[in-house]
């Protein structure tokens, strides 16, 4: 299916490549379904695009790429609206705010986006821990992985 993206254009994605958010995402509870895209050169980021709207789409990354300290329970509402049976069938991204220096850009670990590979679904998940930041830094050791990829 052809659709039109906020930074790669107008691209052809596979209907098994779209993710299924069944609540959407918070402030986007109308967009459904996504697709996760490589950004070329780069091993670190992803997007994650919208297919509905072109102009929604959000910089990703592992959060465990940026600090090793970081666990969390994933709350029953989320295990059973994605229907989780075991940790494998999990991956988990969080939403960078990519700033200029690039130094200074940050990750959101109070809601991580949790995708079952398995069955396609996701969710963004507001995490009720303050040891947490909205906006961890994701430091300098990232711009050298970022030249590196």
């Amino acid at each position: 299916m052809q659709i039109e993206t906020k930074f790669h254009g107008e691209m052809e994605v596979s209907k098994s490549d779209l993710w299924q958010f069944p609540k959407g995402m918070p402030g986007f509870e109308e967009e459904k379904e996504f697709v996760l895209l490589s950004i070329e050169g780069n091993a670190v980021f992803r997007v994650l695009q919208s297919v509905q709207t072109p102009n929604v789409a959000f910089i990703v990354g592992n959060p465990y790429t940026f600090t090793e300290d970081y666990s969390f329970k994933i709350d029953e509402p989320t295990v059973e609206l994605l229907k989780i049976e075991k940790p494998e069938d999990i991956f988990v991204l969080g939403i960078i705010s990519l700033k200029d220096p690039f130094e200074a850009s940050t990750i959101n670990l109070q809601a991580p986006v949790i995708f079952h590979a398995e069955n396609k679904t996701a969710k963004q998940m507001i995490v009720n821990d303050e040891s947490f930041s909205l906006r961890h830094p994701i430091g300098e050791s990232q711009s050298s992985a970022k030249e590196e990829a």
